[in-house]
């Protein structure tokens, strides 16, 4: 029944919903005419707004441009790439296949959004590769959506966008809500109950929707083709002639390098203890490619082959920005802010916060993004309903990711690694997302931070 209704609401989603640029565009305008009918702002004035904002959020970009770049270059270093191929083995047949791909993703997603959804994706693409040699029947949409539900269990762990984001001193939100250290958004009673959640249930829900045997669909002359290919990934033969080429090369210069970067990266955490912010997590996963790809030649060749990802995020963040400007200079933060707490009590607060920023995402699609948009909105309310700061965070966090499922932003990466197509797996992704909501529901609800 739930993957029926996955597969309905995939199959509407993608007659009907444009490209998340256009969604940024629209919301443009939306934000434009609230900010003339419910404020006192004029046109002109709403123009001001959207430009004062549009390039606040430069340094906020970059630093999601490297998280997803850096964790590509290193789930494609070679010594990554070996240990996929022998995890790849592991599974016995398709059903095992989606719990353990489900399961590899939402456990790394704790560590790295960015490394799971890449990391995911290849092991779905060589644990399909391993079944077909196997000569096993598979689902493999379902296998990618396995591959995908990182994306829904990212937002409470280390690479948290919103988390790692409060932690960074300098912040959009500062002179409101002050430096929140990454271990108080991490560490609290709530939000580790919702990580063990969704390290228990998701894979679980995976594993539920998977067809019968008899129901299992033929693989795509397409996709079958694909997996049948060779990977070369990154590192192609090159020339070493001329001194240039030897420094290019050199394994000596990427490791100096790598261990002048970790030589700060131990400095920072005896100084100043588990202290992680957006800098810090980039700069781990900066050097640890570096050292993994062993060459700089190699290591700029996988961070041209990551580049492509970022795209959207390059387009689509001054817009965000822009429409941040607008909601926070207007007084639109006030407007919104009052409609949320008008509708709530003090214990269902945050409930609904979820629930809007459930609703956001599907504009929104990017964590950064969406925090830019709705933080303010979301702080100014708790402000108002005298509640945590933290949990109301949390509860932004959970509804961006937990619709990430019904948003197919994020799964472009995905789908060209495996080979397959959208309606392949957001289908499947859709069911999981219905049945994994009182993971987030719930905790917000009954438990404290």
């Amino acid at each position: 029944m739930f993957r029926k209704l996955g597969q309905s609401m995939a199959a509407w989603s993608f007659k009907y919903i444009p490209d998340p640029s256009i969604f940024a565009v629209l919301l443009t305008f939306i934000a434009f005419a609230l900010g003339i009918f419910l404020t006192t702002s004029g046109p002109m004035d709403m123009v001001l707004h959207w430009y004062k904002g549009f390039w606040e959020l430069l340094t906020f970009s970059m630093q999601m441009a490297l998280m997803v770049i850096t964790a590509s270059t290193v789930a494609n270093a070679p010594a990554i790439k070996k240990g996929i191929s022998a995890l790849a083995s592991i599974p016995k047949n398709s059903k095992q296949a989606v719990y353990f791909v489900a399961l590899v993703s939402v456990a790394v997603s704790i560590v790295h959004w960015g490394l799971s959804l890449v990391l995911g994706a290849l092991l779905a693409r060589e644990v399909g590769k391993s079944l077909k040699k196997r000569n096993l029947t598979f689902e493999y949409g379902l296998i990618g959506a396995a591959a995908y539900l990182g994306q829904m269990t990212w937002h409470g762990g280390l690479s948290a966008s919103v988390g790692l984001l409060i932690a960074t001193p300098g912040h959009f939100l500062e002179k409101q809500i002050g430096i929140i250290p990454i271990g108080d958004y991490m560490f609290n009673t709530m939000n580790i109950a919702v990580t063990i959640g969704v390290l228990i249930f998701p894979p679980i829900f995976a594993w539920m929707i998977h067809p019968k045997d008899d129901e299992i669909k033929m693989l795509d002359p397409e996709v079958s083709a694909y997996l049948d290919r060779t990977d070369e990934g990154a590192h192609r033969a090159r020339a070493v002639v001329t001194v240039g080429d030897k420094l290019n090369s050199s394994r000596s210069i990427a490791y100096l390098l790598g261990a002048l970067g970790f030589t700060y990266i131990v400095h920072h955490f005896r100084t100043k203890g588990f202290n992680l912010d957006l800098n810090i997590v980039n700069a781990i996963f900066f050097f640890a490619g570096i050292i993994l790809h062993g060459t700089m030649a190699d290591y700029v060749q996988a961070v041209k082959d990551a580049t492509p990802g970022v795209s959207g995020v390059i387009f689509q963040f001054p817009l965000y920005a822009g429409i941040m400007g607008m909601v926070r200079y207007s007084g639109l933060v006030d407007v919104f802010s009052a409609a949320i707490v008008s509708i709530s009590t003090l214990n269902t607060f945050y409930f609904w916060t979820f629930i809007s920023s459930s609703i956001v995402n599907l504009f929104v699609p990017s964590g950064g993004g969406q925090w830019a948009v709705q933080g303010p909105i979301a702080m100014k309310s708790a402000e108002m309903m005298g509640a945590s700061y933290i949990k109301s965070a949390l509860a932004v966090a959970y509804g961006n990711t937990w619709t990430n499922m019904l948003q197919p932003f994020w799964a472009i990466a995905l789908l060209g690694i495996t080979g397959l197509k959208a309606r392949d797996v957001i289908g499947y992704a859709t069911a999981v997302m219905i049945l994994s909501f009182l993971v987030f529901a719930l905790p917000l609800l009954f438990l404290p931070v």
